[in-house]
């Protein structure tokens, strides 16, 4: 009799698959309350990860880290109808504090526009104030009626960045540069996922927005993941909160903004993109444990030789751990290492030893093979980068394989069915974009048609990114 898989197979049931990983994995367990989730220690630690790359490219771009308040008053959101109309169903909001009924409900952050728009229009008096450049990590609320681990939950962490301009242009140059050099540079390099930049359409806009630039990753099912936005605000915050700068005289004139944002969801969208039947599959760049050596057997040489490799590594500038557990089974431990998708395993047991070798196992390339033990600080790193490049093609080819010109909306939920679709924006527009929403397929963006992102929605050549999406 054949023996289980440990995993659902993805082409068997691909939602059953992603959710069997995270289990088996040990990245998360739902919360107590429906829609919330336990980040579990290694699942953690891969968001770590994901702070810290991120956390760099932005200080790099100019902005600081604040921290405001999750209980934001209800009348806040009130004072932009735009904004309050598209988040009012998520809405979490707290009507009892200390055993009284409160004065006045205060609303869970679902985001933070108003509540930062109210102190901005404090801190920002004059043209010297200006560009003012903020950023918090936090977490959010928003009530979810279909959750899913990582992808979709009432709670989740993310950062969210917001800025005032003197201008228009300033605050637009800024969201792009948010866009490209600190969100696409962050997933196509680090977590090796072949993103489209685009604009959304006017439909798809964050509530309140002028402009939501986009990135969207296709899944190892096809469907899409919105794996970040940035948008432009134009002034309608600064006007509802009344924020403005004096000019070089004594007018005032209202700011430009921007915000923008990315979240636990890219855990999510890792797994989908990397992920196969036999586990996750970590890029080395974003990876906590870059490799893991194991000692095959509790032999006293064969510990000491798995802490001498570790320590090699490590000194050579690889995130490595070292498992000696050996009164847990060497088979148990290899899969869970596998599982958890660590890019590299070195094994050493007695025979290795007598030979000088260890067994170098990858990942994401496949296969293994016995190394010298004094050539592993050499060729590691370099091994790395090549996995690195290897996820990054794979999630370039199936993008582009499963991406297919379409004529008409017929052709475009087809195309749905297994990939994307790429149609003229001329020709379905917001009518058929209408239409495809009732058959579960949404325009993902807009681009114009040498692949960049188009300077506006009517721009002439545009073409609609569409799909199925989680």
């Amino acid at each position: 009799m054949a023996k289980a898989p440990v995993l659902t197979p993805q082409a068997e049931d691909f939602p059953r698959w992603y959710q069997d990983l995270i289990n088996k994995a040990e990245l998360a367990d739902n919360g107590p309350v429906r829609g919330t989730m336990v980040i579990r220690p290694y699942g953690y630690g891969l968001w770590e990860r994901m702070q810290q790359e991120m956390d760099a490219r932005i200080k790099k771009a100019g902005a600081q880290n604040a921290y405001f308040p999750m209980f934001i008053p209800q009348s806040y959101l009130t004072k932009e109808a735009e904004h309050v109309e598209g988040f009012a169903p998520e809405l979490a909001v707290v009507t009892h504090g200390g055993g009284k009924e409160l004065e006045e409900p205060v609303v869970v952050r679902p985001t933070s526009e108003t509540i930062i728009n109210e102190y901005f229009s404090k801190w920002v008096q004059s043209h010297r104030d200006l560009p003012l450049l903020i950023n918090q990590w936090a977490n959010v609320v928003r009530w979810e009626l279909r959750p899913r681990v990582f992808l979709r939950t009432t709670e989740f962490l993310w950062q969210e960045g917001h800025t005032a301009h003197a201008t228009y242009e300033d605050a637009r140059a800024y969201a792009s540069r948010i866009h490209t050099d600190v969100y696409g540079d962050f997933m196509t390099n680090v977590l090796g996922i072949d993103v489209v930049l685009g604009r959304k359409t006017a439909k798809e806009r964050f509530a309140g927005a002028i402009n939501t630039l986009t990135l969207e990753g296709m899944m190892g099912d096809g469907k899409a993941l919105q794996m970040g936005t940035s948008h432009e605000l134009g002034q309608n915050f600064a006007k509802a909160f009344n924020t403005t700068y004096q000019l070089q005289g004594a007018e005032r004139e209202y700011v430009w903004q921007t915000s923008w944002g990315v979240s636990t969801r890219m855990v999510g969208g890792l797994i989908m993109s990397h992920g196969d039947d036999n586990g996750l599959r970590v890029p080395p760049r974003l990876a906590a444990v870059q490799a893991v050596v194991l000692a095959i057997k509790g032999d006293d040489a064969v510990l000491a030789k798995v802490r001498e490799i570790g320590a090699r590594l490590e000194a050579a500038g690889v995130r490595v751990v070292v498992d000696d557990r050996t009164d847990t089974p060497f088979g148990r431990r290899a899969v869970d290492w596998e599982l958890k998708g660590v890019p590299l395993r070195i094994e050493v047991g007695p025979r290795d030893l007598e030979a000088g070798t260890a067994m170098l196992v990858r990942r994401i390339a496949g296969g293994k093979e016995p190394v010298a033990v004094d050539s592993l600080a050499a060729i590691v790193p370099g091994i790395l980068e090549e996995d690195q490049a290897q996820l990054l093609r794979e999630s370039r080819e199936r993008r582009e394989s499963r991406t297919v010109d379409v004529k008409d909306i017929d052709e475009a939920v087809e195309a749905a069915a297994t990939g994307w679709g790429r149609i003229s924006w001329a020709d379905l527009g917001p009518e058929g974009e209408a239409k495809l929403a009732e058959q579960g397929v949404s325009v993902r963006c807009l681009i114009a048609a040498d692949g960049t992102v188009p300077a506006a929605d009517d721009q002439p050549g545009n073409l609609a990114l569409v799909a199925r999406a989680y």
